[in-house]
Formats: structure tokens, sequence, C-alpha cells
């Protein structure tokens, strides 16, 4: 495997970037972008036009994460040359939410090829329900398959995001890789790093990933009681707030969901994927130390899974959540997962609005909120 990686600051540096990159032959192109960057016209032509046999994956973000750290503004651009592994490729509109699994469903039949080891894939932001999206491909595929990526950002502001994949650029498409072949060296890690307080509630009332009630109570009203001053600035401050999911006998089951959107009418909370009805939630927290700690977590796991002495792709999706929480010292988890991954890796990834990870070797794949998901990409 090959990577070569550029980034712009600008859309009018695209063609002097591109004839930068040797002709290395690729076939994958991954993007991650802001929404300036991603959507300026031309630009799928331009890269199809310099490397017509690559395939096109990739989202805008709410930062890019790069070598050198967290950026916002620009795109970063990796050009990949697999010698062995063999790619599939699905896109699908997301017609809603409630399209969601079906969704899933269709970009799962779409890359099941022989041979399928693991998956990349990216999603709209908003109006998808990530867990039924994860859900839908893993009904088509098989647990067994990994599945990693995340949700497309539009820098913290929750209105429109894109997606770029075989049909261009969009803000409704479901896009995705399957990567295939015995040579493939893949691993993947998931960490959070967050900090539960205040007791387990009792989900009484909910709806696929809309939250009704608390213990029998408005779970907006709840929310704000906890969240104090921080309540007027809803929805965005409940990205500093999310809540751990825990099981019928209160034990955390590994998952955070973040509230993506509230509406006072019916006092309800959305939240960034689905809700157990039968279990427990629980507010978080965070400090910026831990969630170093916790990024340099995902990257030993990942790390452990796939180590090889050639070249990698590490594949960061951390949450805008994070990002929000440790303001000038985000750069602090990119940074310790670069000294875990070592030189031979190259870097790349972005801030997302949900990302999806399996939680360990062999375990299915679930939309998480509010971690660092690492993915590394080699080749024997």
């Amino acid at each position: 495997m090959h990577v070569q990686q550029i980034v712009l600051r600008k859309p009018a540096e695209l063609p002097a970037a591109l004839d930068s990159l040797d002709n290395l032959g690729a076939n994958l192109l991954l993007l991650f972008g802001s929404i300036e960057q991603i959507t300026a016209p031309g630009l799928a032509d331009a890269l199809r036009q310099r490397f017509p046999q690559a395939r096109l994956l990739g989202c805008t973000t709410a930062g890019e994460i790069t070598p050198d750290g967290v950026e916002d503004g620009t795109c970063s651009i990796t050009a990949i040359k697999f010698d062995r592994v063999l790619l599939s490729e699905g896109s699908t509109l997301l017609s809603g939410m409630d399209d969601s699994f079906a969704a899933g469903e269709r970009i799962g039949r779409q890359i099941a090829a022989p041979g399928l080891k693991a998956v990349l894939v990216f999603g709209p932001g908003v109006q998808i329900n990530g867990s039924a999206l994860v859900n839908g491909m893993a009904s088509v595929i098989g647990d067994a398959i990994p599945i990693t990526g995340g949700l497309a950002g539009d820098g913290g502001a929750f209105r429109q995001t894109w997606t770029l994949g075989r049909d261009g650029v969009a803000h409704d498409r479901v896009v995705a890789i399957g990567l295939c072949g015995d040579s493939l060296r893949f691993g993947h890690g998931s960490f959070g790093g967050w900090e539960a307080f205040g007791p387990a509630r009792k989900v009484t009332r909910c709806n696929g990933n809309v939250l009704y009630e608390l213990d029998g109570e408005s779970a907006l009203g709840i929310y704000k009681r906890y969240l104090g001053e921080s309540a007027k600035d809803l929805p965005a401050s409940g990205l500093l707030f999310p809540f751990a999911m825990l099981g019928e006998d209160h034990n955390a089951v590994g998952l955070i969901r973040t509230i993506l959107g509230v509406d006072e009418s019916t006092g309800s909370l959305t939240l960034a994927g689905e809700i157990d009805p039968d279990g427990y939630l629980r507010l978080m927290h965070a400090s910026t130390d831990k969630l170093v700690n916790g990024a340099e977590a995902a990257a030993h796991a990942a790390s452990a899974m796939s180590h090889g002495p050639e070249q990698s792709l590490a594949i960061l999706v951390s949450c805008v959540g994070r990002k929000l929480v440790m303001g000038s010292r985000v750069d602090e988890e990119v940074e310790a997962v670069g000294d875990v991954l070592g030189n031979n890796s190259i870097l790349t990834g972005f801030y997302s609005y949900g990302e999806i990870s399996p939680f360990a070797p062999g375990s299915s794949c679930k939309l998480h909120n509010q971690t660092m998901t690492v993915t590394c990409l080699g080749e024997d």
C-alpha cells in the first residue's frame, strides 16, 4: 500500500496541489473538509480527471484532522494505492431519518463483494438515525464484518452536511467502500473518557432516538435542571453533557448518546442514536486530560490489531463535543494518537456528529457519540 496526502487551505489551490502528487495510480481518495471546500464547483470532476481509477469517499466536517493537528476550513486529500486489496463501492439516497435502516440494507447489498473484510462508511450528520443505518448494513453483510466511519459535520451548525462518493457531492447520500482480500490489515479502536454524574434515570417513554420521558417526567425538563445556566444554549450545550446508556442492571453498556435537538412543545430530546426503551440513562461530563487518555486507548486498540512494519493509514473520527470541551487543547488528542501509532502511520480524519466502530475485535458495530475512533489500514 502506498499513501500520499495534501491539505488545501483554499479551493483554488486544488489544481496545483494535485499536480504535486506522484502518479502512483491511486485507487482510493479519502477527503475530509469544510463545506466550502467539499462543495467547491468541479471538485469531483477534477479528482476523477487526475485519478481516473480511484474511488472517491469523504464528507464535510466539524474540523479536519491532519498530521499537523486539528484544522478548520481546510480539505485533507489522501491518495491510497492498494496493491492487492480490492474495493467495492456503495452510495444510496437517504430520504429521511425513517429511511436509515433501509439505506443501510441498500449499502450492504452494494458492497457485499467476495472476500469482504471491512467497510468504511460516511453518512449525513443530520436527519439520520446512525444506529439504524449501521444495523441495516450488518443485517446484510453480517456482524462479523467490521464497519467504521462516521457522520458528517457542518462546522457545528447542525443544519446541512455533505458526503462525497461515486455520485459526487450530495447532502442526502450515504457512501461506503468495502475492502476485500486476505492481504488487508485492518485495526479499530473506540474510547470515550467521559465520566458519569447524577443518578441513573429510567427511560419511561421514547420512540427510536427521540426521548420523551425519564422517570415519568419530561426528559427536556430534567435535562434543563441539570444543565442550569447552560440550558439557555441548548441544543449546542448538549454536546458538553451527553448521556451514558445503561442496561436494566444500571451498568454501562459502553454507548454514549449526544443530544442533537430539543422540542419544547413535547418536552423531548432527539439523540444521535437509538435508545433502549427498557434501559436507563445517566448524564456525563469530561475533562481534557481524560479525553486525551481515551484517544490514546483507542489508538492502542487499533494498533494492536493492525500492527505491521509497512506504511499504514490511520483514520481518526472524533466527536465535535470533544472538540468543544478541549478547546485550544484539542490538538492533544490527535498528538496522543500519533505518538502511539508512530512515524509509519499517516493520519487523516475529522470531527463528526457520530462515530462508527465495533466496541472490540469480534464485537458488533455500533454508532458511538463523544468518542475517538481510530481505524488503521495497511496491506501485507
